[in-house]
């Protein structure tokens, strides 16, 4: 496969390097000095007033939605010692309106095309709705893999649990660094989500991981004595880190020290993590699913996180013209994992190919499409969509449970000082 994109040529008419074109434009000074291209998605859409006032409005939404889901998980956090099941149906809710508030506050600020392929093994489990959105049918147990192009990627792949039927919004856990877990009401949230936090010290991991996993492989019973596995999206970025030059730098040679091909592209991925994981959670989960990455704009060696900042998305009006996905599955069973060096050799084969996918990507503007029996009519094998909730008002979820307890208190508090007042 890698063999065969590698070699794919370019789309007819499409330069290698410039299919953004039309929004980058290199301005020719007197002299013949060039001034710096506008950004690949446009000039700014709002001044200086406009972006600050968006600046206040989307913190007032972002924390005060964050602080209205981390009181609804203290309000909860006696069921813990209640009922372990009810307490995480509970934890499961809160997960949910997390990700109904970064999809909104992405509708709303930085409004996104997300352009969908994949091949073969998936492609019947995407489609198209009746009124615009792709939905998603992958099953509710898989590991998830990326490469990490910027920080926001885990926000459009939280979007795709949402997207999902059913909707594994509320069963994501993601794998993050140790240091994220002492942000003020985030972190603590994250660590009530049961997120794994990381010290990349594999002494100290590894029990943390092995703790964490085995309560994502406990199995549940009904109240009819069925057990069962709960839902779970495990979503893992082998590269560690997200594409920069810093990074990239010490990817290679990190290549050069084990002797293996670099990628031109990605990151070299650190197989140990994921090793442990799937086996961690042998017979329990049954495909990877793997997800390539492109924003568009992002050219030939450079990096997203240089051009897509959470100012100039979110602020500026300069998101992303599309978010490009290219999905693959892989069946657990199908990978050695007898010992981790065969492991490590697979994964690295696994991102040589995105390293072809994104070649590809830069070469032409798209990834491959779907195949041709799944392809729906007028689309020519990509599914396109927003990133939007599925109704306008579903935000109000986010703040649901914190409205109701704050009705519940103004009512009894009325009676108690009319109690009060009687005697």
């Amino acid at each position: 496969m890698a063999t065969e994109l590698r070699n794919r040529a370019p789309t007819k008419g499409v330069n290698a390097t410039s299919h953004n074109q039309d929004a980058t434009v290199n301005l020719s000074g007197a002299g013949g000095a060039s001034k710096p291209e506008l950004h690949p998605s446009g000039k700014e859409q709002h001044g200086r007033a406009i972006q600050i006032l968006r600046g206040v409005l989307f913190a007032v939404y972002f924390l005060g939605g964050c602080t209205a889901i981390h009181l609804t998980q203290l309000i909860g956090l006696p069921l813990y010692w209640v009922n372990r099941d009810v307490y995480d149906a509970y934890m499961t809710l809160t997960k949910q309106s997390f990700g109904i508030l970064i999809t909104t506050m992405t509708h709303w600020w930085s409004p996104t095309i997300i352009r969908i392929s994949g091949d073969a093994s998936v492609a019947e489990q995407i489609r198209k709705t009746k009124d615009g959105r792709v939905e998603l049918m992958f099953p509710e147990r898989l590991i998830m893999i990326a490469n990490h192009q910027i920080y926001t990627d885990w926000l459009y792949l939280w979007w795709v649990g949402y997207a999902n039927t059913p909707g594994m919004h509320g069963h994501i856990y993601i794998i993050l660094k140790e240091s994220l877990k002492y942000i003020p009401v985030l972190g603590p949230g994250m660590m009530l989500y049961g997120f794994i936090f990381m010290s990349r010290k594999m002494a100290v991991d590894q029990p943390r991981m092995a703790h964490r996993l085995g309560k994502l492989k406990a199995f549940s019973t009904t109240p009819a004595g069925t057990k069962y596995l709960n839902p779970m999206w495990l979503l893992l970025f082998p590269e560690g880190t997200n594409a920069s030059d810093n990074g990239k730098v010490k990817s290679t040679k990190w290549a050069e020290k084990i002797g293996v091909k670099d990628t031109d592209h990605l990151l070299l991925p650190r197989s140990t993590g994921m090793y442990f994981c799937l086996s961690e959670l042998g017979g329990t989960v049954d495909y990877v699913y793997d997800c390539t990455v492109a924003y568009e704009g992002v050219g030939r060696g450079q990096f997203g996180e240089d051009i897509f900042t959470l100012a100039s998305m979110y602020f500026r009006g300069q998101p992303p013209k599309s978010v490009n996905f290219y999905w693959r599955r892989f069946r657990v069973d199908d990978i050695p994992l007898k010992n981790p060096e065969d492991f490590d050799l697979w994964l690295r084969e696994r991102w040589y190919e995105k390293d072809a996918l994104l070649e590809q990507y830069i070469s032409t503007g798209r990834f491959p499409p779907s195949p041709a029996e799944a392809v729906t009519k007028g689309h020519e094998g990509f599914l396109e969509t927003e990133v939007r909730t599925r109704y306008r008002l579903e935000f109000v979820k986010v703040f649901l449970v914190l409205g109701i307890v704050g009705l519940f208190g103004n009512i009894m508090s009325k009676m108690w000082y009319r109690f009060i007042g009687i005697f």
